[in-house]
């Protein structure tokens, strides 16, 4: 599998129920939105009888059945991604299309109302290996930032959970084709024009992390800042 060893999973079920797995979930930022979906997959993994940490620091890894590696903003490397028979990410685009960096936020901004998501096989270049599972994600186009992520999550969680039931039958697939990238985004991707209507620039308003990278706007020689919430109809 592209590289990924598959080191001391024999031994793991030794101590294991029949049919149980040992799981990690690594997020590397704890301060990440998706902690708290975390958590629920793995709440939902343990009603599926498998062993399961949640752990926030690669060094805290080691051997298992399945590594999640989910919101993580950090390439893992090659020794990392051999404790583990599977290293698995879901990335918020059509692999090879949309590789990088935030692909809800860079898609949503150019007018998609559907998304793909791909599961698939860690390795130690970006968002480069073999593929198992895309899923669609349909938007009704009047979703916030908070609504967004809380629909990709849930996506997240129940491809993760069908990875875990399925894995055995599932079928790798290579990724073929140039593919593209996402950049990294900056704080001069939050900026609105004050020349366009804020309907020219909804989705803009839609990926705002009012927190974090509130958006912004440059009028008569001062910067104002804008957050965005729904309010009561």
């Amino acid at each position: 599998m592209c590289g990924v060893a598959r080191v001391g999973a024999e031994a793991h079920h030794a101590g294991l129920k029949e049919d149980s797995m040992k799981i990690q979930i690594l997020t590397d930022d704890r301060s990440s939105w998706f902690v708290p979906f975390g958590y629920q997959l793995m709440e939902r993994l343990k009603a599926l009888r498998h062993q399961v940490d949640y752990v926030f620091n690669k060094m805290d890894l080691e051997a298992n059945d399945i590594c999640f590696l989910l919101s993580c903003s950090r390439l893992v490397t090659e020794q990392t991604l051999h404790l583990s028979r599977h290293n698995i990410v879901v990335h918020a685009s059509n692999l090879p299309e949309g590789k990088g960096f935030s692909p809800l936020q860079w898609q949503i901004l150019e007018g998609r109302s559907e998304i793909v998501l791909t599961l698939f096989e860690a390795v130690e270049a970006c968002d480069a290996g073999p593929y198992y599972l895309k899923e669609r994600l349909q938007f009704n186009g009047t979703e916030l930032y908070d609504e967004l992520r809380e629909k990709l999550a849930s996506k997240i969680i129940n491809m993760c959970l069908e990875f875990s039931q399925n894995m055995y039958s599932l079928t790798p697939i290579q990724q073929t084709g140039k593919g593209s990238v996402y950049l990294r985004r900056t704080d001069k991707d939050d900026e609105l024009d004050v020349n366009k209507t804020i309907a020219a620039q909804f989705n803009h308003l839609r990926v705002a992390d009012n927190e974090k990278h509130p958006l912004y706007f440059h009028y008569r020689g001062c910067k104002y800042v804008i957050k965005v919430y729904k309010g009561e109809q």
